[in-house]
């Protein structure tokens, strides 16, 4: 049933002004950090003295920060696409398909959501020093795919669960073959869960930092890991420049998204 938010009389305000104090707590760290990358001091200081472009230029001129962009970059859309084929297989036997152990199956995919990342990342860094993975970028795009299999298991599982199979199965007698019509009917149909798990899986690898940290070598690093290793050695304003394109990437993406969903309701 849902809330009548009219006939809460004072009780709206009071719910209204937590909402309000729930949204600063959790948005003003990040206006202070895109405030601090305008700024001219020289260390993070706010309110800021001045403004000026300085930092976003350096950061852009560094090629140390180009390259751990072009990594993160590049680990991610590995991460994704790997993560939308895998996770798209697997949903489609856990929503298709009754076999023994299909929950537990299902429970096994979504382990990563609910395990601590630095257990995770520590286990997954003494597996792969085994195996000589370290510090390598397929190293890199096995341990960010395990973080993102949940997202697109779970995202395409809700769309092929709402797509009937009956017009698969339609497509199948009018003399489509199977693969046929799954690609030519049920993928253009599901084509909202393909993409929202794509855009899950990038922003996962993108974002992730705690696993970089384990799976970073002197030459390979990402630009969270880039981050965090200079905030550990000097405070310059270049790591918050650098925090808000991260920002500024994350937002874009998040907006291209809900305009696509917009734009599917119509």
């Amino acid at each position: 049933m849902l809330l009548d938010y009219d006939r809460l009389g004072p009780w709206r305000w009071i719910l209204g002004a937590i909402a309000l104090l729930a949204c600063l707590f959790l948005l003003l760290p990040i206006l202070f950090i895109v405030a601090l990358s305008f700024g001219n001091s020289r260390w993070l200081q706010f309110p800021p003295p001045g403004w000026t472009l300085k930092w976003y230029e350096e950061l852009l001129a560094d090629p140390r920060w180009i390259e751990a962009a072009w990594t993160s970059a590049r680990i991610g859309v590995l991460v994704t696409l790997l993560s939308v084929v895998l996770g798209g297989l697997a949903a489609m036997a856990l929503t298709r398909w009754q076999f023994r152990g299909r929950e537990v199956m299902r429970a096994f995919f979504l382990t990563p959501m609910v395990l601590p990342v630095v257990v995770f990342a520590v286990a997954i860094y003494a597996l792969f020093l085994k195996l000589g993975l370290g510090g390598t970028l397929t190293g890199f795009v096995l341990a960010h795919l395990v973080l993102a299999l949940p997202f697109s298991v779970i995202a395409i599982s809700g769309a092929l669960e709402t797509f009937d199979p009956m017009i698969e199965e339609a497509a199948i007698l009018c003399g489509a073959s199977p693969w046929e019509a799954r690609w030519r009917v049920t993928l253009p149909a599901i084509r909202h869960g393909i993409f929202s798990a794509a855009l899950f899986s990038f922003l996962v690898s993108w974002d992730e930092v705690v696993v970089a940290i384990f799976m970073a070598s002197p030459t390979l690093q990402t630009l969270p890991v880039r981050i965090w290793a200079t905030l550990r050695q000097d405070l310059t304003p270049v790591i918050a420049a650098a925090s808000t394109l991260m920002l500024a990437l994350t937002l874009g993406l998040m907006l291209l998204a809900a305009l696509m969903r917009k734009g599917k309701s119509k």
